[in-house]
């Protein structure tokens, strides 16, 4: 039953750019343990999170694809919502900006805007970064590129809707002196107030001409809303906000009654938008501004920049795979400090397995049933036998409660983790301590050990209880085996339970260690399978990637890659695309379909009857609904010119190079 009101946590919406990495999942697996621990204090929760899918970047993105923008977000949008169901998050709504009822209310408020004077039109003249999709002075940029990015900027100049943020920055400024707590950690608001507030805000560009893909402006159809404008109002549309005042029941519990959201966790990177232009668009709205907004440091990969080309790019699922869920879950949120960058590689990855989870958790669970089984066939009671020595142990187990509620209070998720593993520790300690294989060797000490075991069930399921909130599925299958239910939050203060329960006959190890030279295969896999998207991907648009110096490679990574001469005897225009040709290539008695995005430079008849080189050992990957069995080589120069290669002399179609 709720106890103490009602409490609105949300995550960024994540872009549909693209598959996201563990980076990107860290947030909505933090944003889970805070929403499961507010449950667990007696909240009535409401979490949202779901994906932003607007903007000229997702246009090009589906150009290059050969499928309509509608087509892409949704499949991306699918694969993003698909991860976090992995990652057993308990979200209560997914929202996407494509939504019908966002597109009518985010239309709602950009007329309700423009007509109480705060957007007016005008034109936007500067540098324009098209992956962030951001205009910037010259001043602003970094070393003449992206401050933002660090990729090329250009020159551009359209006509567009601005928001008078100046009219309402006094006001903000002052709601953020009188509220400390808005923007954490401090060192984010202090960036905040110094860099912009303090300096005064540039009026803000909320329209875009340039491109389609976006929510028409209605009363101005050449416009559509600019990315923040668009995507920010997801807070509360997806609750039901209505701007014309008919908002729905959701809405007026967990924002309008509630006094705005409880928490929006969010990159650090996104600050700026989420603490100066979504409080001001409140303002505007004349609604509650959020209470708290955490701009959560980033997870690194630990050899540099995450890149497909270089095959180091981590996912959770295949994180998942090779560790489980749970795994994953523990290391996002254990290595990520409150205000500083955390890492991320395989090898530290198995390490905190093996270390924490095998050993701390999963041996005490494991060794702790075993005793109950060997020595009181499996029924833990406590026989009242305890001793002096004991009094620190069960005050430190009961005092976790209060010291993980009041990190998790002030969003040290990462402490609070630590924490309720420190009762694990404490309780191996324990066992170190009291010598339970000692006891049972004395029958007059037998009501001793049956204590000493009860002591230890305790603890582990307080342990286990704090620890539902972080690692869901492990905390109910430590409650299995030890035959006893978990705790509520205000039972772990008190180191007591009913006993009499059967722990398990057949325990089953919580976390078998892991040997990372078994799994060195798998992730060198995971890897190859990386660089092969990109190899068979059609060239990258503008904005997309930048080629990077690839590291030494050995004769036997040459030795992997299988090139073959290829006769073209057939080739066409892909329809549902402006860049693809689909060729039909014969290698000996071969015949193979090969899709290749060089429409742009290279007609169909310029292929037919000549033999060009393929690699022909990729995995076959589906372009625009073809399946394309290998990829043309071609080389490409600095202008983006391209030139397909072919064998000097005529030579039998199927032939191998190298």
């Amino acid at each position: 039953m709720n106890k103490k009101g009602s409490y609105y946590i949300t995550t960024a919406i994540t872009y549909t750019s693209g598959k996201p990495h563990i980076g990107n999942t860290y947030e909505i697996v933090l944003a889970d343990a805070v929403a499961r621990f507010r449950r667990a204090q007696g909240y009535d929760v409401y979490f949202q999170t779901g994906t932003d899918e607007h903007g000229q970047k997702i246009e090009e993105k589906a150009a290059a694809a050969g499928v309509s923008p509608q087509e892409y977000v949704d499949k991306v949008s699918a694969e993003i919502r698909r991860i976090w169901d992995l990652m057993n998050t308990s979200y209560d709504n997914f929202i996407r900006t494509t939504d019908e009822y966002d597109v009518r209310q985010v239309q709602k408020v950009f007329r309700k805007f423009y007509e109480q004077g705060d957007i007016y039109k005008g034109a936007y003249e500067g540098m324009y970064c098209t992956p962030c999709e951001s205009f910037w002075t010259e001043s602003q940029l970094v070393d003449g590129k992206c401050p933002d990015c660090g990729r090329e900027v250009k020159p551009a100049r359209e006509e567009a809707y601005f928001f008078k943020m100046g009219k309402y920055a006094d006001r903000l400024i002052e709601h953020i002196e009188k509220h400390p707590e808005f923007i954490q950690p401090v060192s984010r608001k202090n960036e905040m107030m110094n860099n912009f507030l303090k300096k005064g805000l540039q009026d803000l560009c909320v329209s875009r001409s340039s491109f389609k893909w976006g929510i028409p402006v209605d009363f101005d159809q050449k416009h559509v809303v600019y990315v923040w404008l668009d995507a920010l109002v997801n807070y509360i549309t997806g609750i039901g906000f209505d701007a014309d005042g008919n908002h729905g029941e959701l809405y007026k519990k967990y924002w309008q009654e509630n006094g705005g959201a409880d928490l929006h966790v969010i990159g650090k990177d996104i600050i700026r938008f989420h603490t100066i232009y979504w409080p001001i668009f409140l303002m505007a709205m004349g609604q509650p501004l959020p209470k708290q907004v955490f701009g959560h440091p980033w997870l690194l990969q630990g050899e540099g920049k995450m890149s497909k080309s270089k095959g180091n790019v981590v996912y959770a699922d295949d994180m998942a795979r090779l560790y489980g869920v749970d795994a994953v879950r523990y290391f996002v949120l254990h290595e990520m400090p409150f205000d500083n960058d955390g890492q991320i590689s395989w090898e530290l990855m198995t390490e905190r397995y093996n270390s924490d989870l095998a050993n701390v958790l999963g041996n005490l669970v494991s060794r702790t049933v075993a005793m109950s089984n060997k020595y009181f066939g499996g029924v833990v009671r406590n026989a009242g036998a305890a001793e002096s020595t004991d009094g620190e142990f069960k005050s430190f187990v009961a005092g976790a409660k209060a010291r993980v509620e009041e990190k998790m209070n002030a969003l040290h998720v990462a402490d609070a983790l630590g924490e309720i593993m420190n009762v694990f520790r404490r309780a191996n300690k324990y066992i170190d301590e009291t010598m339970p294989w000692v006891l049972a060797k004395d029958e007059s000490r037998f009501d001793r050990l049956a204590t000493v075991l009860y002591h230890l069930s305790c603890a582990i399921m307080t342990g286990a209880s704090l620890l539902q909130s972080f690692l869901p599925e492990t905390a109910e299958k430590i409650a299995a085996q030890m035959g006893t239910p978990l705790k509520t939050l205000e039972e772990c203060a008190v180191f007591d339970m009913a006993d009499g329960f059967q722990v398990t006959k057949t325990p089953v190890p919580l976390f078998a260690r892991l040997d990372f030279k078994t799994l060195e295969p798998e992730i060198e896999k995971i890897a190859a399978a990386q660089k092969a998207s990109v190899a068979t991907a059609a060239p990258a648009e503008k904005g997309g990637e930048a080629p990077e110096k690839l590291p030494p490679i050995t004769i036997d990574d040459v030795s992997k890659v299988e090139i073959r001469v290829g006769e073209v005897v057939a080739c066409e225009r892909v329809k549902k695309s402006d860049k693809l040709l689909h060729e039909t290539v014969r290698f000996g008695d071969e015949v193979r379909s090969v899709c290749s995005g060089i429409a742009g430079q290279y007609a169909p008849e310029d292929l037919i009857g000549k033999k060009f080189l393929f690699i022909t050992n990729l995995p076959p990957r589906k372009m625009c609904g073809i399946v394309s069995e290998g990829m043309i080589l071609a080389a490409e120069d600095k202008d983006g010119k391209i030139s397909l290669l072919s064998p000097e002399r005529d030579i039998e179609s199927g032939s191998l190079v190298g």
